[in-house]
């Protein structure tokens, strides 16, 4: 398989994001329904968080200057009440109101009850186990800036304010366009005819894509045939990414590089990914496009590399890192210099044994593994021994 030229993963990278616009279009959400958005407009808190005193402690809201000198030795005595006055003081449990008339809670661990009055052996200044209106989050402050990715936790504080609605970036909608003879559409029969395959990589492609934040848009399976996958990805320039698997490499038949050159702009053919060499990167009317190669494996190290960190520039998603955990290789790991190396391994407690070092069709061999040990351009593999990072397949 020969290429005029091989382009960097890192070169190849930037040249394609730096084609791809992030979208403007925002939609109006239930908070509770926003779990994995990004908010296309800062939030401002309506109110403050606690909007009133509230106790921080199980125990009674006194005034501290009732408590002066308190000690085991020098107890205070008060009268329990319903109100908090001179010599008195009110039970309160944790984020209990506290009266005006109080300015700190003493803890119940404090105090020995005697009928309806409450001995006490410790002293308290002024606020002590008070939360003050405003100390979570104060009115007009900024809870979240625009761009922010809403976690669960986020939209717990949306509800304490009183947040029903938000507005967030819609999702970017990602066109899958299979091609190959040889293709036929999932659910495939329990016999295969020789010489064909199911259309997999449109399954693992939209599943990637919903898990990243896009919409996945299946499209039909396209023959090898020039004028019907020129006429597929013009059909999906609606969409805000196109992602056409198979009919990259250097084939007679191989056209899709040369097609989305005559429609719009071919950045990239033939990357130093290994695998994943075949892949080509282009952008037709501002729509990106991801060629990625029709072996499984080398596909999906492909859309990791590009269509992952593509999907997310467009969508306004902010870049998450990826899961990575240390471990000691159990043998070597061959990779070809000038080549950013994805190398399978099975994780076994913080031991990663090498699973798969080639094999560009054999998807089986991700589901079999834990993740990746990405393997630099400059370096010609490791031992065994070796303390590496492993990229968990997500």
């Amino acid at each position: 398989m020969l290429f005029r030229e091989r382009t960097d993963v890192g070169k190849a990278k930037e040249l394609f994001l730096d084609e791809i616009k992030s979208m403007d279009r925002t939609e109006q959400l239930p908070a509770t329904s926003s779990i994995g958005r990004v908010l296309s407009t800062s939030i401002l808190a309506p109110r403050n968080v606690p909007h009133y005193r509230r106790s921080a402690m199980d125990g009674f809201a006194v005034r501290s200057v009732d408590l002066i000198g308190a000690s085991p030795t020098n107890p205070v005595m008060l009268q329990v009440s319903d109100e908090v006055m001179e010599s008195t003081c009110a039970p309160v449990n944790t984020g209990d109101y506290v009266p005006d008339e109080a300015d700190a809670v003493l803890m119940m661990e404090d105090t020995i009850s005697i009928g309806d009055m409450i001995e006490i052996r410790a002293q308290v200044h002024p606020g002590k186990n008070v939360g003050e209106i405003g100390e979570d989050v104060r009115k007009k402050e900024i809870i979240f800036n625009k761009g922010h990715f809403l976690r669960p936790c986020d939209v717990a504080v949306l509800a304490s304010l009183g947040i029903n609605d938000v507005k967030v970036y819609a999702k970017p909608v990602v066109a899958i366009v299979p091609t190959g003879n040889d293709l036929l559409p999932l659910p495939g029969d329990d016999v295969l005819p020789p010489g064909k395959t199911l259309d997999i990589n449109s399954l693992m492609i939209g599943e990637y894509v919903k898990k990243w934040g896009g919409i996945a848009r299946y499209c039909e399976i396209v023959p090898e045939n020039k004028q019907l996958i020129e006429e597929a990805i013009k059909t999906n320039l609606d969409a805000d990414m196109i992602v056409v698997s198979g009919g990259t490499s250097v084939g007679d038949k191989d056209y899709v590089p040369g097609i989305v050159e005559k429609l719009g702009k071919k950045l990239v053919h033939g990357v130093g990914l290994s695998p994943g060499k075949p892949t080509a990167l282009g952008v037709a009317d501002n729509v990106p496009i991801l060629c990625m190669p029709g072996y499984p494996a080398a596909g999906l190290v492909a859309l990791f590399a590009f269509g992952k960190p593509a999907l997310r520039k467009a969508g306004n998603i902010p870049d998450i890192p990826d899961t990575k955990v240390k471990a000691t290789l159990s043998g070597k790991i061959m990779s070809r210099e000038g080549y950013l190396s994805y190398a399978r391994v099975i994780l076994e407690g913080d031991v990663a044994h090498p699973l798969m070092t080639a094999g560009a069709g054999i998807l089986s061999s991700i589901a079999k593994s834990d993740g990746f040990v990405i393997i630099p351009e400059n370096v010609e593999g490791y031992e065994e021994g070796n303390k590496v990072d492993v990229v968990l397949i997500e």
